[in-house]
């Protein structure tokens, strides 16, 4: 029987294995007190509210390298507005939003804040963000570090260099910074602010994560994007070429130069007309191909071949109609699932509409399927 490491390193090269890696992201804290409400006791002991290894759901494990590569010190949260419906305040990215308090649970909420102010406006805000992003900070590695690497060498399972969401990429810190329309504005409005933005942040993840590469070899690197929506990227593929293709691809090459086996891509939406452009820097895996956005997984594969490894594509939207309609939708993964090259995970957290016996009953099914039995999915 294979190990997790060889178990992905398999799939990741399309050879034959004993199954397919078992991963998925992770829930809604809404969907997690419905899955109190429904099955306390088969629940508990679960990490939440990102998988890491739940035994009692059969995931692989993944360690993780937990790099913090965000605002070092973070803006102070401050409360600038509060009523019995909302909460006006500025977080720890310094970015002021209105948030419903309604259906709030754990601090995630069952709707997108409004944003009202960002960190930076024009380019001379930018300089008090940089100062926040110093690269290679002590306080930027964890204390089990130490212990981590020496331990990576005798890993049986793949080791990831940041955590979920740890590196978030190009577009989406810019977007952070100023805002999606600010920042749709600026590729023109502000074009050497804009070169200054991405070569900045190329370097300031290069040089934070370059400490720990030069140490041990990690087997995937994601970058957290989200540079897209339903009906496409929210940026041409003419400005992704000129402004983060050359700084994308020199960290795919400085990261594969030191070690690293795959660089993966997030995004959520329809990024298709970027695709060609993330395999020309390098990139070999993209996630979570999102079902509401048109992401089909055996469209890509034809479309791409091999080059690009995908990751999600099981739609959230049919976990939540039941068990004839989860068996219909993971027949489609057959092919693929015997080819290589691909690990289907619901194609973002689960929502709270999906109870516990649906998801129950969707993990069972799904870890059949990677073991290729077939039998009931036929």
């Amino acid at each position: 029987m294979a190990n997790e490491l060889e178990r992905f390193m398999d799939c990741m090269e399309y050879r034959p294995s004993d199954r397919r890696p078992n991963h998925e992201l992770g829930v809604w804290p809404q969907t997690i007190e419905r899955w109190r409400a429904e099955a306390a006791d088969a629940i508990e002991g679960f990490t939440w509210n990102w998988f890491w290894a739940e035994d009692a759901l059969g995931f692989d494990r993944r360690e993780y390298l937990r790099i913090h590569y965000g605002f070092l010190p973070p803006y102070e949260y401050e409360v600038l507005e509060e009523t019995p419906e909302y909460v006006v305040a500025r977080n720890g990215n310094g970015i002021v939003t209105r948030a419903l308090k309604e259906g709030t649970v754990g601090g995630g909420r069952m709707c997108m804040d409004q944003y009202l102010e960002f960190p930076v406006s024009t380019p001379d805000d930018f300089p008090a963000v940089k100062a926040r992003l110093v690269a290679g900070a002590p306080e930027r590695y964890p204390e089990s570090l130490e212990a981590q690497i020496q331990a990576a060498a005798n890993r049986t399972c793949p080791l990831v260099l940041g955590e979920n969401c740890a590196a978030n990429g190009f577009y989406w810190r810019a977007r952070e910074w100023m805002g999606t329309e600010a920042l749709s504005l600026a590729w023109y409005d502000y074009p050497a602010l804009m070169h200054e933005m991405m070569e900045f942040y190329a370097d300031f993840i290069i040089e934070t994560s370059r400490p720990v590469l030069e140490r041990c070899q990690p087997d995937y690197f994601c970058l957290n994007e989200d540079l897209a929506m339903k009906g496409g990227p929210l940026l041409s593929p003419s400005t992704f070429r000129t402004f983060i293709l050359p700084h994308l691809s020199r960290m795919v090459e400085t990261f594969k130069g030191l070690g690293v086996r795959y660089f993966v891509i997030d995004t959520d939406g329809d990024p298709r007309p970027l695709l060609s452009l993330f395999l020309d820097a390098g990139v070999d895996a993209i996630w979570p191909l999102e079902r509401a956005s048109d992401m089909d997984p055996a469209e890509l594969r034809r479309t791409f071949g091999r080059s690009l490894r995908l990751w999600g594509g099981v739609d959230k939207r049919e976990l939540a109609k039941g068990p004839d309609a989860i068996r219909r939708h993971l027949v489609e993964f057959i092919p693929l699932i015997e080819e290589g090259g691909f690990i289907p995970t619901v194609d973002h957290t689960v929502p709270p509409d999906v109870s516990w016996d649906n998801f129950r009953y969707y993990m069972d099914l799904k870890h059949e399927l990677l073991a290729g039995q077939f039998g009931n999915l036929r």
